[in-house]
């Protein structure tokens, strides 16, 4: 069996930490997640990671070292790992794929959700701390930070898009047929 390796892009609480679980149940998958990398060093310096604290540490760090800085690491992890099936979490640059469109067996997936949505979704799994408060103001406002600037234009570039505005079934549903056509 070939090698597939999945990158998924989308604005924030959009479904990309749904669809991976869903992908990893059903491919035993392997996973990355681009805000692991960030969430491990801020947990080793004590910075809270909220998602004010991440956009800051991902522009500090980027601004420093390179905007590819973390799509080097994520995609040398993808190219060491063993694994047959592969999902990539959180990619929100055109960096953040340059390396990872260089693995021949990469497809990325886009996912749309609409706004109302996707806010009840980021205050009902209060990730971050205040989550559980957000107003669609500060959703917005984090909307427009530098990291999440190009996710649109990223988005553009995707092999496949998912609509993530219904049921579970027609989630499911869509992942299937994009998993069986990559197959092919």
């Amino acid at each position: 069996m070939q090698k597939i390796v999945i990158g998924l892009v989308g604005q924030i609480a959009c479904g990309k930490g749904v669809v991976k679980k869903y992908l990893i149940n059903t491919n035993n998958a392997s996973d990355y997640r681009f805000s692991t990398i960030l969430r491990d060093a801020m947990g080793r310096l004590s910075i809270e990671t909220s998602r004010e604290n991440l956009q800051k540490f991902s522009t500090l760090i980027r601004q420093n070292f390179g905007e590819d800085i973390l799509a080097k690491a994520i995609a040398q992890d993808a190219r060491d790992d063993q694994s047959q099936f592969i999902v990539i979490d959180g990619i929100r640059r055109m960096a953040d794929i340059k390396y990872l469109k260089e693995l021949p067996e990469f497809r990325l997936i886009s996912i749309f959700a609409d706004k109302d949505i996707r806010l009840q979704r980021v205050i009902n799994r209060n990730e971050n701390p205040g989550d559980d408060k957000k107003t669609m103001e500060e959703f917005e406002k984090e909307e427009m930070a530098e990291t999440e600037e190009q996710i649109p234009e990223v988005m553009s570039h995707a092999d496949f898009n998912i609509i993530n505005n219904g049921t579970w079934d027609e989630l499911h549903s869509q992942i299937d047929k994009i998993v069986a056509e990559i197959r092919k």
